[in-house]
């Protein structure tokens, strides 16, 4: 592209020194586009070498003016390479540097327009007197300069579109990163702080009966060993929805949602809290719903496990057309040297899950020393959610 440009610019230069308005220049027809060739020869190296294509273009074009090799009224044509390279120079380098050789060149091309009609236009056959000479010299300054600012001020905003640009694609690519971070935090959070939970109290039940009830003892360290390999599994389904591009895609790698359920109730049940489950409405729920219900059933029994001195809680999930609720109560008082005074990060990962589907999340205590956690979480009837 630069190439056909430059040879547009080659035969417009050379056929305006062939046929200029004015007083031809004294050097032979053939030169022209020896002349074209030299002023326009920057333009094909320009976006390789910006700033030395730039003082290139601008130092033949002003030679080849005060050496009278370009036609009166026509050096606007010999400056036009030169603004080309203006325009490329402003997109690729700092707005200071571009403003300098802005300065630059508007400043060399209007000291070689002058000195051409001052010195060398007198000078050329037939030589005419002072005051037979065009008008020109205002014209082409002033065109030459608003030509170069153009170029420039176009320039800048080019650079300033792509500086923004990449901004932006910066900060997209720096909130992707965190949020890949928050979502591995969250499911990494949800596997292991549930599963450390029933660990640690069947780890707690087989050290104090080991003698006394080795079966029990027993017992407890086979639900151990269950719940190790389950947790093992788990986190190898959850960095292998990691490692691919999308969970949504990929609902194999994640819990199956509501089937899972019963399943999650009898493992808390065989750490010592009862869990009374109600599965409540058969409206069809979205598949991605299915996972997030699921973590957060998971996180609040982890809680009631590992945060009160419960032994039984409750757990109602309810499937409307447009929505389903959660809610976990527990009638035990809280373990208060282990909460967090702030609350904890699994409250804060069920409050995350809730808020990216537009629900509504509230976690607190309630009569009798008990604490209820309920979240409602909308979705469209095709399964899309709100």
């Amino acid at each position: 592209m630069d190439v056909a440009v430059a040879v547009v610019f080659t035969l417009l230069i050379g056929w305006a020194i062939v046929d200029p308005p004015g007083p031809a220049s004294p050097w032979p027809s053939w030169s022209a586009w020896l002349v074209g060739a030299a002023l326009s020869g920057p333009v094909v190296v320009r976006r390789r070498w910006p700033l030395p294509a730039l003082a290139a273009a601008g130092a033949v074009a002003v030679l080849a003016t005060v050496l009278g090799a370009v036609a009166a009224g026509m050096i606007v044509l010999s400056f036009m390479p030169t603004v080309l390279v203006l325009y490329l120079v402003a997109c690729t380098i700092s707005p200071g540097r571009s403003a300098a050789a802005l300065a630059g060149c508007a400043v060399a091309a209007c000291a070689a327009i002058l000195f051409f009609y001052r010195d060398v236009l007198p000078t050329l056959p037939p030589a005419p007197a002072v005051s037979e000479l065009p008008p020109y010299w205002p014209v082409e300054i002033g065109t030459i300069s608003v030509a170069m600012v153009i170029a420039w001020a176009a320039g800048l905003l080019v650079r300033a579109r792509r500086v923004t640009s990449a901004r932006l694609a910066r900060e997209i690519a720096h909130a992707a990163v965190v949020e890949e971070r928050l979502r591995i935090s969250r499911e990494l959070h949800d596997v292991i702080g549930h599963s450390m939970s029933l660990i640690a109290v069947k780890a707690t039940v087989a050290n104090h009966v080991a003698d006394a009830q080795p079966d029990e003892a027993r017992a407890a360290l086979a639900a151990i060993e269950h719940t190790s390999r389950t947790t093992l599994a788990e986190i190898r389904r959850v960095l292998g929805g990691l490692r691919t591009d999308s969970d949504q895609h990929h609902p194999d790698l994640l819990p199956t949602g509501l089937a899972d359920l019963r399943e999650l109730a009898d493992r808390i049940g065989s750490a010592g809290v009862e869990v009374d489950l109600a599965l409540v409405g058969d409206a069809p729920l979205p598949a991605v719903l299915g996972p997030t219900v699921y973590r957060i059933v998971q996180e609040g029994l982890t809680n009631v496990l590992a945060h009160t001195t419960a032994t039984r809680c409750r757990v109602a999930v309810e499937v409307h057309h447009q929505e389903v609720t959660i809610e976990i109560t527990n009638p035990g008082p809280l373990r208060r040297s282990r909460v967090p005074a702030g609350g904890g990060y699994g409250l804060i990962g069920m409050r995350e899950r809730v808020m990216l589907y537009g629900g509504s999340f509230h976690a607190g205590p309630i009569p009798d020393d008990g604490f209820r956690v309920a979240a409602r979480l909308p979705f469209e009837p095709s399964g899309l959610p709100q």
